[in-house]
C-alpha cells in the first residue's frame, strides 16, 4: 500500500478499501464523462480499470476533459493513464486505443465489474445499454448534461435493478447547448459516486424512471 492509498484508507477504513479496490471498472470512452470518472474514482482509492477509446486529444477537448495542452494530438487512453499515474502510481490499468463495436465490446467489459458508459453518440450508448444494462454488472450511464445553469436538474435515475443514468434526460449536445466544464464534471461526479455507493452502501437518492 503507497502513501497515497494509506490516506485514502483514513477516511474509508481499510475494509472499505479492500472491497474498492477489489473490483475492476471498465471505462467506455475517455472523454468528458469518462476521463473524469475515472480521475474521481482513483482519487476514491480505485485502482483496477479497462479504458477503451481511438481518439487523439485535441484542444477542443480542453475546456471539459482531464487532459492538458501537452498532451494535444496523442491518444487519449495513452494520456489518461498518465494522469491517473501521477495521482496513483499503483494502479493496474489495462488501455486500447480501439473503437468499440458489436463484435468487440465483450473483449474489453466481460472481466469488468462495473461499467461507465461515456460515449458521445446515442448509438454508441445504445450499443453498450443492450449488451449490458440486463446484466449483473453495474452501469451508470449520462443523458441529459448539455450547456450550463440548472445543474441542480442532473439527478441519479434508477433505471434497472444495477442500471443507473445521470443527467436531466434532456439536455443534449447542439450548438446552442455545447459540452462545458461544469455540467459535465457533475455528471462524471455522479457517475463515480454511484459507483462508490454501490461497493460501499449509501442512502444516495435516486428517481425511478
Amino acid at each position: 500500500m503507497n502513501a497515497f492509498e494509506k490516506e485514502i484508507q483514513v477516511h474509508v477504513g481499510s475494509k472499505a478499501l479492500e472491497k474498492i479496490q477489489a473490483v475492476q471498472v471498465g471505462i467506455a470512452g475517455a472523454g468528458g464523462l469518462g476521463s473524469n470518472c475515472a480521475a474521481n474514482l482513483t482519487r476514491c482509492g480505485f485502482r483496477r480499470f479497462t479504458i477503451v477509446d481511438f481518439d487523439n486529444v485535441e484542444f477542443s477537448n480542453l475546456n471539459r476533459q482531464f487532459f492538458f495542452s501537452n498532451q494535444v494530438g496523442k491518444p487519449k487512453v495513452d494520456m489518461l493513464k498518465e494522469n491517473l499515474l501521477a495521482v496513483n502510481p499503483d494502479l493496474e490499468l489495462n488501455i486500447f486505443a480501439k473503437k468499440i463495436d458489436r463484435d468487440n465490446i465483450n473483449d474489453f467489459f466481460d472481466a469488468c465489474d462495473i461499467i461507465v458508459e461515456a460515449f458521445d453518440s446515442a448509438e454508441a450508448k445504445k450499443m453498450i445499454i443492450e449488451a449490458y444494462a440486463g446484466s449483473e454488472k453495474l452501469m451508470v450511464s449520462a443523458s441529459g448534461i448539455a450547456g450550463w445553469g440548472k445543474s441542480d436538474d442532473i439527478k441519479i435515475h434508477r433505471a434497472g435493478k444495477n442500471f443507473f443514468l445521470i443527467g436531466d434526460l434532456i439536455s443534449e449536445t447542439t450548438a446552442e447547448l455545447p459540452p462545458i466544464s461544469p455540467r459535465v464534471n457533475i455528471a462524471a461526479a455522479k457517475q463515480a459516486d454511484v459507483i462508490l455507493s454501490h461497493i460501499l452502501g449509501s442512502n444516495t437518492q435516486e428517481m425511478e424512471i
